[in-house]
């Protein structure tokens, strides 16, 4: 039904808030959920890409929202828009927006490593704010965070992007902890390499993409559409990580059980900072 130019979804239509929603995995999953029935908040800070989402999703079954996730009044203000197509209601805070930079830490610019943790961490923890009340006034909702395999064990070349998946991975634990009296689950999902963006970008020193330069290394690059069901699968099931292609599940067994020989892999692999590039 609609309110004064307002699409209101019936009340028992389950919703989904996605940021980073305007490419890559936001996108996906986006369209993945709509296709389950669900009423989607598209909210990113790239305006093209918010559109070209939205053009693969049926009328009245999303609303959209100009984010940059830095700015907590922007926050407050997108899910307030959010809250009244939906009675109020959010069932799963999908706070999945981040950008990916690398480099050895020495090389670095303070700008560039200010701006990965104002988007990758701090932003997420402002999201989680926003979103607390709705999260609490929903049946069975859930906050799935994307965290990364660089999450599962630290990566060189990715130290300070490493670092903030590892403290995303931290906050999915505690708010399980913390957010069970309140009925609110806490998810991540830890993908290694996916077929996105992030590693699309090309390199002027060898000419080839990261993705072509992963391939190249032997290294398994997923497709992109892996990761609706991993979401579904996170946010339905009972483990509050859920490792994302085969890369991330033999990297989360390894670390575990094989810290030594993972470290002496990791260090032969080396260059991750080279082929992770992306904006916002």
């Amino acid at each position: 039904m609609s309110k004064r130019g307002i699409i209101i979804m019936s009340a028992a239509q389950e919703s989904i808030f996605i940021t980073g929603a305007a490419s890559g995995l936001g996108r996906e999953v986006a369209r993945y959920f709509a296709n389950k029935g669900w009423f989607v908040g598209l909210a990113d800070i790239d305006e093209k890409g918010l559109d070209e989402t939205a053009a693969l999703l049926s009328k009245g079954q999303y609303s959209r929202h100009k984010l940059d996730v830095t700015d907590r009044a922007q926050w407050k203000k997108a899910v307030a828009e959010f809250a009244k197509h939906t009675n109020g209601h959010m069932t799963v805070l999908f706070n999945n927006a981040g950008i990916g930079a690398g480099g050895p830490i020495q090389d670095m610019t303070d700008e560039d490593i200010d701006r990965m943790i104002a988007i990758n961490l701090t932003g997420v923890i402002s999201g989680t704010r926003a979103c607390f009340d709705l999260l609490k006034n929903t049946p069975e909702a859930c906050v799935l965070y994307t965290s990364s395999a660089a999450g599962i064990y630290g990566s060189a070349g990715l130290s300070v992007y490493s670092a903030t998946k590892f403290a995303v991975r931290g906050l999915a634990e505690a708010h399980d902890i913390e957010w069970r009296p309140y009925g609110i689950k806490s998810r991540s999902l830890m993908p290694g390499f996916i077929d996105t963006n992030i590693i699309g970008n090309v390199d002027a020193s060898s000419n080839m993409t990261g993705k072509e330069r992963l391939q190249s290394a032997g290294i398994e690059i997923s497709p992109v559409s892996i990761i609706g069901p991993a979401a579904w699968e996170a946010i339905h099931g009972t483990k509050v990580h859920t490792p994302v292609n085969k890369m991330a599940k033999q990297l989360a067994f390894s670390a575990r059980w094989f810290p030594n020989r993972l470290r002496k892999q990791l260090g032969l692999l080396g260059g991750l900072g080279d082929v992770v590039q992306t904006k916002p």
